[in-house]
């Protein structure tokens, strides 16, 4: 698969890479996690972040500039910030150990799978709806964490345990996903 240097100068792929570039203000600013303003500031940031993410697609679509380089930018930004921010808020001990992991080994998987399937198929998969949802989830508990909420509340014990089954569920279902993309691959071939 070869990428055009062309296709990463759209306006939706700068979006991915603005995006990619609030990891450093992330970090710095989680450093400081236990002021309030910092924390708020670091919640408005992941909102722009949130932001920059749905309207990266939308401008996408609409300007029909849709490419191979978008479609690796995109949930790349988006993992790659949410690993800074979990990571982060694992080595500040504010996290789980145990979601940590979760987290990190499902987008590694992930990454890793789609690595090895781009080279089988010659393409990129774009991403599901699924996975899209399972994002969202994890990015409400991180706010969560982030705006310090009772972690005994009933809501966030529901947020929460959800995130855990999306994690597990959306990765079953990447792995369904590709292995139908690489039996019809090897059809194909036939």
């Amino acid at each position: 698969m070869i990428i055009n240097p062309k296709e990463i100068y759209t306006k939706s792929n700068l979006l991915s890479l603005l995006r990619l570039l609030l990891v450093i203000p992330f970090w710095i600013l989680l450093d400081n996690f236990g002021d309030p303003n910092v924390r708020y500031f670091t919640f408005a940031l992941c909102i722009f972040g949130a932001i920059t993410d749905v309207l990266d697609g939308y401008l996408a679509r609409k300007f029909n500039e849709v490419t191979e380089f978008g479609k690796i930018i995109d949930p790349l930004a988006d993992k790659i910030v949410i690993g800074v921010i979990i990571l982060k808020l694992y080595l500040i001990g504010i996290i789980p150990t145990y979601y940590f992991i979760m987290i990190i080994g499902r987008d590694l998987i992930i990454f890793l799978g789609g690595i090895f399937i781009t080279s089988r198929i010659k393409r990129v998969l774009p991403s599901n709806m699924l996975g899209k949802i399972t994002v969202t989830n994890i990015g409400i508990v991180i706010l969560l964490f982030i705006l310090r909420v009772d972690t005994s509340y009933l809501i966030f014990k529901m947020i929460y345990g959800l995130s855990i089954v999306l994690i597990f569920v959306s990765l079953i279902g990447y792995i369904i996903r590709a292995s139908e993309f690489l039996k019809q691959k090897n059809y194909e071939s036939i």
